[in-house]
This record gives structure tokens, C-alpha cells and sequence, in this order.
């Protein structure tokens, strides 16, 4: 695959119907982290929230590990999508990386609650180091953010 199937095929990453999104992440999965650097190029050029949410939803898994995933994640929860911020921010939570405390921090006035809700789930996450928090956010133990490459997740 060259790069330019593979940005058409993260470019098909934006289709409304899932099965069409679903059948372009599977010809893109086996690139593994090797795909980011185009998510990250990708990102900005989608018009539709659905090919933003998918590009940083995928991108979860990797973002301990590989910066180009950490980046992607401090770009979109700028976004105006509430559901791509979201995702950014379980992403930015996931990182358990502190350089993304003042990122999330800026979102703490933002107009809609559940955006400051996740933000400051995504903060107790990275300051607790267990990125669980971000949705047992009533640190139960009872629930789990499985980020697990082999699988899906929330």
C-alpha cells in the first residue's frame, strides 16, 4: 500500500455509514501505529465529525507510546464536535501524560458541561496515574477503560 491509498482510505475514515468506516479501518489496521503520522495529517481536513471521532478513537491505544497519538489528541479536543472532544479527552487520559494538564485545563470554561466533565475526568486520570478514572469517575474499582489493541473498547 502506498501513501496515498493509505490517506484515501483515512480520508474514508469520515464516512457517515460505520460499515464503510469499519471496512476502511480494517485495510488500515494492520499499518498499526505506522498510520498516525497520516491520522495527524488527516485530522484537520475532515469536514465531518465521523472521520474525526474514528481517527482519534483508534488512536487511544497508542498514545503512551508514540507522541504523533499524544498530538492528535491535544489538537482534537479543540474540536467543535462534543463527541471528538470526548474521545480526545479519554485519548489525553489514557496518555497518562502530565504535559496535557494545561491543554485540558483550558477546557474547564468551556460552555458545554459534559466537555468540562471529561476534561476534568481526563486531569483526576493523568494526576492518579489510572487512566480508569476518566470513566469511573466515582473511582469505584468498578469500572474499567480496557484499552487493549486486540480488541474493542469504550
Amino acid at each position: 500500500m502506498n501513501e496515498d491509498d493509505i490517506r484515501n482510505l483515512v480520508q474514508s475514515l469520515e464516512a457517515t455509514k460505520q460499515s464503510n468506516e469499519e471496512a476502511a479501518w480494517e485495510k488500515l489496521k494492520p499499518l498499526g501505529p505506522k498510520v498516525l503520522p497520516y491520522f495527524l495529517e488527516c485530522y484537520s481536513k475532515m469536514k465531518k465529525w465521523q472521520g474525526r471521532v474514528s481517527i482519534v478513537f483508534h488512536s487511544i491505544k497508542w498514545a503512551r507510546e508514540y507522541d504523533d497519538a499524544f498530538k492528535l489528541g491535544i489538537q482534537a479536543i479543540d474540536d467543535k464536535s462534543k463527541i471528538v472532544r470526548y474521545r480526545a479527552c479519554m485519548l489525553l487520559a489514557y496518555s497518562l501524560n502530565e504535559e496535557a494538564i494545561p491543554h485540558l485545563e483550558k477546557l474547564l470554561n468551556h460552555s458545554d458541561k459534559e466537555t468540562v466533565a471529561d476534561a476534568n475526568a481526563a486531569i483526576d486520570s493523568i494526576q492518579h496515574k489510572n487512566h480508569n478514572y476518566f470513566i469511573d469517575r466515582d473511582h469505584s474499582g468498578k469500572v474499567f477503560l480496557n484499552v487493549n489493541a486486540d480488541s474493542n473498547y469504550i
